[in-house]
């Protein structure tokens, strides 16, 4: 893990910043990470394990998430790390996984909305909504809510929503959220990352009104190899994908160095609701690569009445209220 910090210092010339030795104890603390079978979730789940904290693998495949479990374990024996099923693109999924959950514990101290789906062909999730908005913040917003009696009577509590960089290219078209009246797809996958902001922020203005000390708190990777990279070029070609996706790995940074954000975002004591974080390299704000801090995101994520609209029609399409907000 110590690599991180080479990796970032061998790219930038930077001798110091936030890393796996900034992150405190874990020790007592319960987190759920979607999408942690591999990539940035796999990474930042593995890191909470290795600090502590008892972490639960929030995966639609069963196989890839004992893989990944037993690779966590490798490397950090002493893990208490589980795989639960949870298909984001599925809300009966959504549903049976919190209702396990809840029957399991009484606290949830973090809840890392990680999962998602990258520039798909025109695709519909098992309730007919687009596949990217579907999953992406659709989902996130469903299980946010259901856990929500979980994440309030825990003192402390965080919710990370990972959006992306490609934000701000995003609008959110309520009149074509189901991509029936025309379909890009990366301009689907813009408008899922910026809901996955607007969401971020606007959770945490009623958690402040509500007067609770629950925070929410927004992150972005950067550009880092993942496999949402090769999925994303390849489109419905898995060979192009390979190909140009192994290309922009190239120059990206890796995987565990995207997971610094959401670690910060999860784990970093000063960090406060409402604030996104995401690699500031030598700038220090909005770069695509280096240590993590606060960042600045676009104009229309901050936009507060999209962000009440778009928060009553997630609680229509999905059936989902947060219990007092």
């Amino acid at each position: 893990m110590n690599s991180v910090k080479t990796e970032c210092e061998g790219l930038y010339g930077l001798g110091a910043g936030w890393t796996l030795e900034s992150i405190p104890d874990q020790g007592g603390k319960f987190a759920v990470v979607t999408g942690s079978n591999s990539g940035i979730g796999f990474e930042a789940a593995k890191v909470l394990a290795s600090k502590g904290a008892r972490v639960v693998l929030a995966v639609r495949s069963e196989k890839k998430g004992q893989v990944a479990m037993d690779a966590i374990l490798r490397e950090v024996p002493q893990a208490a790390v589980e795989t639960m099923p949870l298909d984001l693109a599925d809300l009966r999924s959504v549903k049976q996984f919190a209702e396990d959950l809840c029957r399991k514990v009484q606290a949830l101290d973090l809840l890392i909305n990680n999962a998602g789906v990258m520039a798909t062909p025109y695709l519909t999730t098992a309730d007919g909504f687009e596949l990217q908005f579907g999953t992406n913040h659709l989902g996130h917003f469903a299980l946010t809510g259901r856990l929500f009696p979980l994440l309030r009577q825990t003192p402390g509590a965080r919710v990370v929503t990972v959006s992306s960089a490609a934000h701000t290219g995003g609008r959110i078209d309520f009149d074509n959220l189901d991509g029936k009246k025309g379909y890009t797809r990366w301009k689907a996958y813009s408008q899922s990352k910026l809901a996955n902001l607007i969401f971020a922020y606007e959770l945490n203005r009623r958690l402040i009104q509500a007067n609770l000390d629950t925070i929410s708190v927004a992150c972005h990777p950067g550009f880092a190899a993942t496999n949402l990279t090769v999925a994303g070029f390849g489109l419905n070609r898995p060979w192009l994908g390979k190909g140009l996706g192994s290309l922009a790995n190239m120059a990206a940074q890796s995987a565990a160095m995207g997971a610094l954000p959401t670690l910060y975002a999860a784990t970093e004591p000063s960090v406060k609701g409402g604030e996104y974080i995401g690699p500031i390299g030598r700038t220090g704000r909005n770069a695509m690569r280096g240590f993590p801090g606060p960042a600045m995101s676009s104009l229309r994520s901050h936009d507060p009445e999209v962000a009440q609209k778009l928060w009553e029609v997630s609680e229509e399409l999905t059936g989902v209220h947060f219990d007092g907000l």
